[in-house]
């Protein structure tokens, strides 16, 4: 039996899904996975399918388009930024999230409201917000 290293280990996390996510983040794309057996979306990235098992997976960017399916605010003092948002939001490929909306006061978000993602970043790390979308009649 071959006992991994440290540095071995290490590796295999880089090269893993989680790694691949924030790569794309960070260069300014966002992708998550698809189950090349069932052709589910699998978010957050994992090293098999949560529907089927597959281990089989390609990348792809999703459309970005949601609704809101639960939200929340989060009230903090204005020295510590004010109030922000917290949601879950379901996307049109079939997977849920956890981000935030902004570009709103934080109260005034509802649950079916349709919502776009978009790139930003906070304290140097990239990561997925909303905005609300403009086009939803």
């Amino acid at each position: 039996m071959k006992v991994s290293t440290r540095a071995e280990s290490d590796q295999a996390a880089a090269a893993g899904p989680d790694a691949h996510y924030a790569r794309s983040l960070a260069e300014g794309r966002w992708q998550v996975q698809r189950c090349n057996a069932c052709g589910r979306a699998i978010f957050y990235p994992r090293t098999a399918c949560t529907a089927c098992g597959a281990a089989d997976y390609s990348w792809f960017a999703p459309s970005g388009r949601g609704v809101v399916h639960s939200t929340t605010v989060m009230r903090r003092p204005a020295a510590a930024g004010g109030d922000r948002h917290l949601c879950l939001v379901d996307l049109e490929e079939g997977f849920r999230m956890m981000s935030r909306v902004e570009g709103v006061a934080p109260e005034l978000v509802a649950i079916g409201d349709r919502v776009v993602a978009a790139l930003s970043s906070q304290d140097g790390l990239p990561l997925v917000i909303f905005h609300r979308d403009g086009s939803a009649a």
